[in-house]
């Protein structure tokens, strides 16, 4: 686990400083004042100075931070900006280089995991991409944990496999939707979760939500398993409300029929049809809830 502030440590300080020190140097202030000045000792000016630092080569020649240095070198050797100016219009020029630029690229290289989210994201935005993909991926393991844990929970499964999906906030598409590759299956009178949660795995649990969702529930994660009398009465006895929806219609005009006679439904069900396996669909706000308000009904 690499932090982008150790990037910013480990590369832009050493890079910014030694320029900042030679622009100071330049403009005829000593050591002892260009120390003062940077909050450093003056044998790192000297280091700094005199070449004995590593620079980031890509950093040195940076538009940005050329021009930031002239200016600070300017300011504070002119008595025109304060020490605290300076940090300011600094941290300002880092985290401009943190957002999907230089800095965001360094830190990429050093983490290749984030590759796969693209570079332009902010990495301290709390909304970013990056967190709330992540957020989901660990919701649907926390949910995988519960079915794993459930007693009888392997019974439910039908024929086709269970899956437990959550989608993001603004899920346009399955590839928005996390779920279990290959689907849950039973093995040996247990659920067997075949590998990790990923975005896009899942085709028809994604799509049934997905569609819920377009025609008005509120839910971001769904699980499904098989049709049972029982399961849908108890269901309904913990306060859920359950609707049914004609599978040989397709979901994408059965379910919003059915939505629009119960729009607060968060119990979708089919009891089968010509080659179509009775299914039900548990809809709540995150694979945990799902995954618990199934386990409480069994």
């Amino acid at each position: 686990m690499r932090f982008i502030e150790e990037v910013v440590v480990e590369e832009f300080l050493p890079t910014f400083r030694s320029m900042l020190a030679e622009a100071l140097r330049e403009r005829g202030l000593t050591q002892s004042e260009v120390a003062e000045l940077l909050g450093i000792s003056q044998s790192a000016v000297s280091k700094y100075v005199h070449g004995e630092v590593a620079r980031n080569e890509r950093l040195l020649t940076d538009e940005r931070l050329v021009d930031l240095v002239e200016r600070l070198g300017h300011g504070l050797t002119e008595g025109e900006m304060s020490p605290v100016q300076a940090l300011v219009e600094t941290e300002v020029v880092i985290r401009q280089l943190e957002q999907g630029d230089v800095l965001a690229q360094l830190h990429q290289e050093a983490v290749p995991e984030l590759a796969s989210y693209g570079g332009a994201f902010e990495v301290h935005d709390p909304d970013s991409d990056v967190r709330v993909a992540e957020q989901a991926l660990a919701s649907v393991r926390r949910g995988l944990t519960v079915v794993e844990n459930t007693a009888d929970f392997a019974r439910y499964i039908p024929a086709v496999g269970t899956n437990l999906v959550e989608a993001l906030p603004d899920a346009g598409g399955i590839e928005d939707v996390v779920a279990v590759p290959g689907r849950i299956i039973e093995l040996k009178g247990r659920p067997e979760v075949p590998a990790e949660p990923e975005f896009g795995v899942s085709e028809y649990v994604a799509s049934v939500l997905l569609t819920a969702r377009e025609h008005g529930s509120d839910a971001r994660a769904a699980v499904n398993v098989r049709y049972d009398p029982t399961l849908l009465d108890a269901l309904e006895a913990a306060g859920h409300s359950a609707i049914e929806f004609d599978a040989e219609k397709g979901i994408e005009s059965a379910i919003p029929a059915a939505l629009e006679r119960e729009p607060d439904a968060d119990v979708l069900y089919q009891t089968g049809g010509f080659g179509i396996e009775p299914v039900i669909y548990v809809l709540g706000p995150d694979a945990p809830t799902v995954a618990e308000r199934l386990r409480d009904a069994l």
